[in-house]
């Protein structure tokens, strides 16, 4: 309704993200409670939750995979109707050696600085923990500033033909999931600041840990085919 101007719409968007942020809230709280305070996350329970979480990435793999088979499909073999080359006539592309190599740095080191904190916390050193937690924020932090940078200077848009469409299609969902991937690194920096994890007991960061290893991968292959490969 709020896509088409229908009068409400936007009060009706408003509650339909609120209600499902609560929810999502809530469960997730539950989950924490459940772990740290009441003991159900026995040797069983934690091992469905890593297949779980295993399955959520290689869903999220096929997700990207959509985004590359298109980006190939059209740059491999370039139509008539963008001029036969790739990048097609009129596109500008941004230089991968600018912006997008320094983002590769700053979220391969953010890679390194959450190994840290994982090594850490099965060390027991809790105070360690607790900075590689912070230098990952940190640094996804700078790389979605970087990433938000690109945008507005970009010399194409979205609507740029398959060129922009692809390009901001792979990277915005990306920059997507480094954001999701951030507030749940924030979650688990408060929950090591609040003693949640401990040597033997710390899946909630084990996840995120994957997560954001998986997003650190989709990048790599991002900044090969989308900007290096595909930008020449």
């Amino acid at each position: 309704m709020y896509m088409h101007s229908f009068t409400g719409g936007g009060t009706l968007l408003s509650l339909g993200l609120t209600m499902i942020l609560y929810t999502m809230f809530v469960w997730w709280r539950d989950v924490v409670r459940e772990a740290t305070y009441e003991g159900h996350h026995t040797k069983m329970v934690q091992l469905g939750l890593r297949y779980g979480m295993i399955l959520f990435i290689v869903s999220e793999v096929m997700f990207f995979l959509a985004f590359f088979w298109a980006f190939f499909h059209s740059s491999l073999a370039p139509t008539v109707e963008i001029g036969a080359v790739w990048p097609p006539k009129g596109i500008e592309a941004i230089s991968p050696w600018e912006i997008p190599f320094l983002n590769t740095v700053i979220l391969l080191s953010s890679g390194a600085a959450v190994t840290w904190a994982h090594h850490a916390i099965l060390a027991g050193a809790k105070q360690q923990a607790l900075y590689g937690l912070l230098a990952t924020i940190l640094l996804a932090v700078i790389f979605t500033g970087l990433q938000a940078m690109e945008y507005v200077e970009a010399p194409f848009t979205i609507s740029d033909g398959i060129y922009g469409s692809t390009f901001f299609l792979a990277t915005g969902f990306h920059g997507f999931h480094v954001i999701i991937g951030t507030i749940f690194l924030i979650i688990c920096c408060i929950r090591q600041y609040m003693g949640h994890f401990t040597s033997k007991h710390h899946f909630g960061f084990e996840a995120a840990a994957w997560y954001w290893h998986f997003v650190d991968v989709v990048w790599l292959f991002l900044f090969v085919s989308i900007y290096w490969w595909g930008g020449n």
